[in-house]
């Protein structure tokens, strides 16, 4: 089991909730990114900067056991398929019964933005959606984790 972070667009505050969850619980934390973003971690993946890049890795990286932290409903729906759990960055845990409900609303609110429209855009990141990330994240070690 290990903690995947798709570090494109994490925040600092998840990356260090990652890591410190990492250590309590002795899991491995691998951070993806591609080379535009600076990432502090002894398990880095660096990958190019074609769009996607970082997604095809983590995809082809992720086993069953891990656990994945991404913002990208996509990979969410790809992750899901593999057998993975996956978290966002909020503390949203993705499941496969919704995701296909998530990847039909992306697609409306991407055709209502080409066709001119206009959707909002992410609310800003609050210290309770650093609380409710840690809270699910453990929840979710502790869940799939084996009884030492």
């Amino acid at each position: 089991m290990r903690i995947v972070v798709d570090a494109d667009a994490c925040p600092k505050s998840v990356l260090s909730i990652c890591f410190c969850l990492g250590r309590e619980y002795s899991l491995p934390v691998l951070t993806v990114a591609n080379h535009h973003h600076i990432i502090d971690s002894p398990n880095h993946v660096l990958v190019g900067g074609d769009p996607e890049e970082t997604d095809i890795k983590i995809a082809n990286l992720v086993t069953r056991a891990d656990i994945v932290v991404t913002q990208d409903w996509g990979l969410a729906a790809i992750v899901l398929g593999r057998g993975a759990y996956c978290l966002s960055l909020t503390g949203m845990e993705y499941r496969a019964e919704t995701i296909e409900f998530m990847l039909e609303e992306r697609d409306l609110k991407a055709r209502h933005r080409r066709g001119g429209g206009r959707t909002k855009g992410p609310r800003k990141r609050t210290a309770g959606d650093d609380e409710r990330f840690k809270a699910q994240l453990e929840q979710i070690i502790c869940r799939i984790q084996p009884s030492s």
